[in-house]
């Protein structure tokens, strides 16, 4: 019996893990759950799919979900997608969604008559990549857990702890999947609001190697792991790995290599001025190091392998 809840579900992942799980004849019932009222929410058309509006961010919001509508509908798993976005998002309101309803929504699952499974969509950005440490990241690899690292960054790490810790502990079967950047619109992809202005500033001396993935594998490897009882952590890494010179010729923009201290004033002059999402410090690390996700143990228990490749033209030709 496949019966899922899914947060975050008004996104592009979640439309598109809707569809994946919609498309196998075993799902028999999902609850799609987002913030926006539901004249403005565009979802398959599918009696085994019901939309709720609900504001995470708050307890009582998510109490009601569970004990209302979930419990109704005997789900038995949950595929948690929902965090802001955007870089710009911070504070205590960003906070609330990012971790606390983590928090809130773990503990109340698991007194839940009939929810067993527990799926968190987390980032790659969680890792150290450092000049020290090793290039392929495995699961075991550290988090970044520098003091001065921007809430962004910092949510995404707590919120990923939040969940490995109750692992063990709880009555839930828990996975967290940790996803290469989706190279996407509307997907909270740093890179992708980089690649919006024609000359693309870079590290002069550094060529990193990036992996980058899309909603289509991101999807698919969700949904073998709403099907599967394992635990632990998954690395989900991508078809594409190339370097940054690479990914802004294939995007049809220019590459300007300046020099490393002028990056965060030249982007912060950018955001200041066009309103974009792009912030160096957020992505120094990467703009310097190699980080590529190991995808072995996905591979092995999960059964995922990345099958969909970037589409470079389309890419370029949404691009401004």
């Amino acid at each position: 019996m496949n019966r899922h809840l899914i947060t975050g579900a008004t996104t592009p992942l979640g439309r598109a893990l809707i569809a994946e799980l919609l498309a196998a004849p075993d799902t028999e019932a999902i609850l799609a759950v987002g913030i926006e009222p539901p004249s403005r929410v565009d979802l398959p058309d599918d009696p085994r799919l019901t939309y709720t509006r609900a504001n995470l961010a708050r307890s009582r919001s998510i109490r009601k979900l569970l004990f209302g509508p979930a419990k109704d509908l005997k789900l038995t798993t949950i595929a948690h997608l929902a965090q802001h976005r955007s870089a710009a998002a911070q504070g205590r309101e960003a906070y609330a969604l990012n971790v606390e309803s983590i928090r809130d929504l773990m503990p109340m699952a698991e007194r839940h008559p009939t929810l067993r499974r527990f799926v968190y969509r987390s980032y790659a950005e969680v890792y150290a990549v450092r000049a020290d440490k090793p290039q392929i990241l495995a699961e075991d690899h550290p988090l970044n857990l520098a003091p001065r690292t921007p809430q962004w960054i910092r949510d995404r790490v707590e919120a990923d702890l939040t969940v490995c810790t109750r692992m063990g502990m709880s009555p839930l079967s828990i996975s967290v999947l940790r996803f290469a950047e989706c190279l996407a619109p509307d997907m909270g992809s740093q890179l992708h609001d980089y690649l919006q202005s024609r000359v693309c500033f870079r590290p002069l001396g550094f060529d990193p190697m990036l992996n980058l993935t899309t909603v289509a594998d991101m999807a698919r490897a969700l949904a073998l792991a709403l099907r599967s009882e394992a635990q632990g952590v998954f690395n989900i890494p991508a078809w594409d790995t190339l370097p940054l010179s690479r990914v802004i010729q294939l995007a049809g923009r220019r590459a300007v290599p300046v020099p490393g201290p002028l990056m965060t004033p030249l982007y912060a002059m950018r955001s200041r001025t066009l309103g974009t999402d792009f912030r160096y410090d957020l992505n120094a690390w990467r703009f310097h190091f190699s980080g590529v996700l190991d995808g072995s143990r996905a591979r092995h228990v999960l059964g995922f392998d990345p099958t969909h490749p970037i589409d470079w033209a389309t890419l370029a030709a949404l691009l401004p």
